[in-house]
């Protein structure tokens, strides 16, 4: 199904998982708010799905309130010969809990806004359906996750957005059916490890290169690649196959990486991607866009930032505090850039003693202090380890994503070695960064900083990890007629494209460069694009002008990322 004005984002959703089935529900959905959760007689509005009503394309422009209930209706038939035996309801992300209802059936419940959730639904399909969702968003007033939103926004705190957000839609199964693929490229030794999950134990073939491997369903398969292809940034080499399982077939595509932390030959540590050494040089990326807010207009705007980031030479983007639509790292995938992965925060009231004051003074706590971190509900702490784990099941097949962020900046921060130590066993195959700007617990194997408010010099961690700048810059630049509003927010002050241009190139040469040279592994400049009163980003809010000039920035960038 192509995409359309009355279906946005009507792409298919899940392209390392593809079947020839997909129904969209995307479009015109009737909504009413309530400050109860009881179904309304009538619904005299209309959404426009899947933009939250905060968003000005959902044509709604209002904010949930955590007392209020969004609800939404949606009627739809499907095609005859739609259902193959099973039918699921998917929620690319619905924030912050939804309760789902069928033809008056109940179907279930789902807490956490920026994670997917499905239902079986076959059995309660009648000719013409009516769907159902309640919504309620507790927002900062809760320890749920909610990234950057907060209720009174402002500075680097943003629009508080509830309800659906990415993409709704159907799909149909036989009874006997993969339920998804777990992929592993074993670098080294020149082999893939796919897992096919299914709702039995059967035989199952895989489709790749023109040869045909057998072997069984919730089993490891082994596949050697004499001939392996490596993906990297330059030449981001995607492996596509099939995989059957009696009358189920799926499509999907692996890419064969190694991203690791070793000695290069002056005996620093650095990160090696395929066994090579590589600068990674990248830009903070929030994902927000001036007409969506989470949610980008059209899947070219994903695949515009990724190559604007690309075009000004950077090699990476730090996903901050957000999650992405499958589509995003599907496009990262195949056009060729890497990915740190941020967890998503939650926890109450931040103290601004463990998230503000480390920015001048540098110290740092015991993240054991649940008080003094917002983490005293034990209910929040077992929530926030619960999505870390889907979100490494979620995004464990792509190839770009190299890094996992599990706190930044002391937001909701606790038992960080804890956690750290969990989630490096279910993925041994990516790096984390445990404490991303401030209070490290001098555990891992990385020292993560933040730098906005002095200059940067570089030192060999005492611990021996190898070092990154996960932050730093944040230049602001005002483009008038392109602003989100008449604050100011950034560091540094720029009067115009030039003097921002020069200013960056000149923080790279007196500071990145030379700490590159002398052992930093990687660094993150804030950011890619203005969000909201932030006017540090290196293109406004609504995407429609660059501030600096892109061939003096990829020019400094190619001697951070092949010039070393």
């Amino acid at each position: 199904m192509k995409n359309n004005k009355a279906l946005p984002l009507s792409e298919y959703p899940r392209m390392q998982l593809v079947r020839n089935s997909y129904f969209c529900l995307n479009g015109e959905w009737d909504y009413v708010i309530k400050n109860t959760d009881d179904l309304p007689k009538h619904f005299l509005d209309k959404i426009i799905v899947p933009f939250s009503p905060e968003a000005p394309l959902s044509k709604v422009n209002r904010v949930l309130k955590p007392d209020e209930y969004l609800i939404y209706r949606r009627f739809f038939d499907l095609p005859n010969d739609f259902n193959k035996g099973r039918v699921f309801l998917h929620f690319t992300a619905v924030d912050q809990s939804a309760k789902v209802y069928l033809n008056n059936h109940y179907l279930g419940d789902h807490i956490g806004g920026f994670l997917p959730f499905s239902f079986e639904i076959q059995e309660y399909l009648k000719a013409e359906n009516e769907l159902v969702v309640i919504v309620q968003d507790q927002s900062d007033t809760s320890y749920h996750s909610r990234g950057k939103q907060k209720l009174k926004r402002g500075g680097i705190w943003y629009t508080p957005q509830s309800g659906i957000y990415l993409p709704v839609w159907l799909e149909s199964t036989p009874k006997e059916y993969i339920s998804s693929l777990k992929i592993t490229p074993l670098f080294d030794d020149k082999k893939v490890e796919i897992i096919a999950k299914a709702n039995i134990d059967s035989d199952v073939v895989i489709e790749i290169e023109k040869r045909v491997i057998s072997g069984m369903s919730n089993t490891p398969i082994i596949i050697d690649l004499d001939n392996m292809h490596p993906w990297t940034v330059d030449d981001p080499y995607l492996y596509k196959f099939k995989v059957r399982l009696k009358d189920d077939e799926v499509a999907s595509y692996f890419g064969m990486r190694k991203i690791s932390i070793a000695l290069d030959e002056r005996g620093k540590k650095r990160f090696f991607l395929n066994n090579k050494p590589l600068f990674q040089s990248g830009l903070l990326d929030q994902g927000y866009y001036q007409d969506g807010l989470l949610t980008p207009p059209s899947d070219k705007d994903y695949i515009d930032d990724i190559m604007l980031a690309k075009k000004l030479g950077f090699n990476m983007l730090r996903k901050h505090i957000k999650i992405e639509a499958p589509r995003w790292y599907y496009h990262c995938d195949r056009l060729g850039i890497l990915v740190w992965q941020d967890f998503v925060n939650g926890g109450s009231d931040y103290s601004f003693l463990s998230t503000v004051v480390p920015v001048l003074v540098q110290k740092h706590s015991k993240d054991n202090q649940y008080k003094k971190f917002g983490r005293l509900d034990q209910a929040g702490r077992e929530e926030f380890i619960n999505e870390a784990r889907q979100t490494i099941d979620l995004l464990y097949n792509s190839p770009a994503v190299v890094l996992w962020t599990i706190f930044n900046e002391g937001w909701g921060q606790f038992d960080a070695e804890k956690v750290f130590e969990e989630m490096s066993k279910l993925d041994p195959t990516r790096l984390f960064d445990h404490a991303s700007g401030w209070h490290d617990q001098g555990i891992g194997a990385i020292k993560s900083d933040h730098v906005y408010f002095r200059k940067y010099k570089y030192q060999d961690d005492k611990l021996g990890r190898a070092r990154i700048l996960s932050e730093f810059g944040g230049y602001q630049l005002r483009v008038d007629g392109h602003a989100f509003n008449d604050k100011n927010f950034g560091y540094k002050r720029m009067k115009n494209s030039e003097q921002l241009t020069d200013a960056f190139i000149r923080l790279y040469e007196q500071e990145i460069v030379p700490a590159a040279k002398e052992g930093l592994a990687a660094s993150v400049y804030t950011q890619l694009s203005d969000v909201e009163d932030e006017l540090n980003g290196l293109v406004t809010y609504d995407r429609q002008v660059i501030k600096v000039k892109a061939g003096l920035i990829r020019k400094i960038n190619y001697k951070l990322t092949k010039g070393l």
